[in-house]
């Protein structure tokens, strides 16, 4: 592993290049080196992986990640003042970072480096949702994905029914992953402080996902149930076949949304298919 001691601080980083974060970027910088650290420690063993790190801005979390014995460390990063900043980095990592500059809306990670592969990251707020979901339908490509969220979001994902926070994605990501939220971040631990704290989430293929169910009917399905949360399933899964779908399935149709089981969803999406 290499020794980072000799780079500036982060601070003096983000002064030099003048990397005000732009809220348009939805950009946050954690600068706390033994918390960025940990969530590289919850991203579990690095040796022999690539893992993939989304905004990486002035590179807190990416010199944790170049600390780990990952074989290869590639960030994606859309603002060329954060490029820029990172060259220093790029050097002491001894060819095991490359820094692409670009959207990561529109890089596909997978045709960047072999498996096995892992996603370490403090996503940008205002596409973290989009990014998740796009991921979400290449899962079994990666190894992990150990992502940072607004906590509300980070709740969303790990939510059960009945709760508040129970919605489309946490059935989303339910059906795809195990969901564990590993560590909660204030917002004090950012430069500049959001108004919301964060959330870590360790995400990992389901095991014992069901593989006669593709994702794009549990998408329909919590599409138009989640869509009018507040009326009964008789009336919001109407376009699918309302009363007679769910009674084919066992479903009571005066339940809503978020009274159903993440087993419920996969039973509707089978009958939907059928």
């Amino acid at each position: 592993m290499p020794q980072l001691d000799a780079l500036p601080p982060l601070r003096e980083v983000i002064a030099r290049h003048d990397l005000m974060a732009r809220k348009s970027l939805g950009q946050h910088f954690l600068c706390d080196l033994n918390l960025t650290r940990r969530i590289a420690e919850c991203a579990g063993d690095m040796e022999g992986r690539t893992v993939f790190e989304i905004g990486s801005g002035p590179g807190g979390l990416t010199r944790a990640l170049v600390e780990t014995a990952a074989t290869k460390i590639i960030a994606i990063e859309r603002d060329r003042r954060c490029v820029e900043a990172l060259t220093d980095l790029v050097a002491a990592a001894a060819e095991r970072l490359d820094v692409i500059e670009g959207d990561a809306l529109r890089v596909d990670l997978t045709g960047l480096a072999p498996a096995p592969r892992k996603i370490v990251a403090n996503l940008p707020y205002n596409i973290g949702t989009e990014l998740l979901i796009g991921w979400l339908k290449q899962m079994p490509a990666f190894e992990s994905m150990t992502l940072m969220f607004q906590a509300e979001v980070a709740h969303r994902l790990t939510a059960k029914p009945d709760g508040k926070a129970y919605g489309r994605l946490s059935v989303l990501a339910q059906f795809c992953c195990e969901v564990k939220q590993v560590l909660a971040i204030p917002a004090r631990a950012f430069t500049p402080p959001p108004k919301v704290d964060s959330a870590v989430v360790h995400l990992t293929p389901r095991r014992d996902r069901p593989m006669d169910i593709a994702l794009e009917k549990i998408e329909t399905v919590t599409a138009a149930a989640f869509g009018q949360r507040r009326k009964m399933l008789r009336s919001s899964l109407k376009p699918l076949g309302g009363e007679t779908l769910l009674l084919r399935v066992g479903i009571d149709p005066t339940l809503r949304a978020e009274n159903l089981s993440l087993t419920d969803f996969e039973n509707l999406a089978r009958a939907l298919d059928a």
